[in-house]
């Protein structure tokens, strides 16, 4: 069975700290999605909150079509910052939804410099449905610091096993269960098998759904 594409949705790919390197699921899935471009940031090695946020909400704002966002590590804590500071009713009809890929614990001791911007956490439930995939070890997160994002944010929390930061380094490829992970949070409507860039079985993924809403 071939995976679904959005057929009406743009998939806006929102990376972390210095990017997404060619391995990195999110380019697989920007080279390999008929509908998928990535939000370019500016200066990746050195993030700021205010840029990043505005960065987002052009992407958004310009897409011709309702989006659903692919963010990872920092760029999931971007997705939460911009729906607190940017949110509106307008926005209700053009952000379908987004997955937060490994969001980073940024008030740690140990946190890295470059991410103090992005400091504190929002602590606002999102005003879109999200899902929240994290990994039991997860060097700049704990798994029971990822599973209060998820209840914070009003996220679906998804228990990626043991696979790192679910980057390039993980061995997880072009990341199938995270495209099956995505299409979940499309409508069937806006669905169509045809579309999609490449072919996988579509069984249930491994990771584990736990609703927290």
């Amino acid at each position: 069975m071939t995976y679904q594409k959005l057929r009406k949705t743009n998939v806006l790919i929102v990376p972390g700290i210095d990017g997404s390197g060619p391995e990195h699921w999110q380019t697989h899935w920007e080279r390999r999605l008929a509908r998928c471009e990535r939000v370019q940031m500016g200066d990746w090695a050195y993030p700021e909150r205010s840029k990043w946020i505005r960065r987002l909400d052009q992407e958004i704002r310009r897409s011709p079509t309702p989006v659903v966002i692919a963010a990872h590590s920092l760029g999931s804590l971007t997705v939460a910052w911009w729906a607190k500071e940017r949110w509106s009713l307008r926005y209700q009809e053009q952000v379908i939804g987004a997955l937060l890929v490994a969001p980073p614990d940024v008030e740690r001791g140990n946190s890295r410099e470059r991410m103090e911007s992005f400091a504190p956490i929002p602590r606002e439930p999102l005003p879109f449905p999200t899902l929240l995939v994290a990994s039991r070890d997860d060097p700049y997160a704990t798994f029971d610091t990822s599973n209060r994002f998820a209840a914070m944010w009003g996220s679906t929390f998804v228990d990626a096993g043991a696979v790192g930061h679910i980057n390039s380094e993980s061995g997880i490829g072009e990341w199938p269960d995270g495209v099956r992970i995505l299409s979940s949070l499309v409508p069937k409507v806006d669905t169509d098998a045809s579309l999609w860039g490449w072919q996988a079985d579509l069984e249930q993924p491994d990771a584990e759904l736990r609703d927290r809403r």
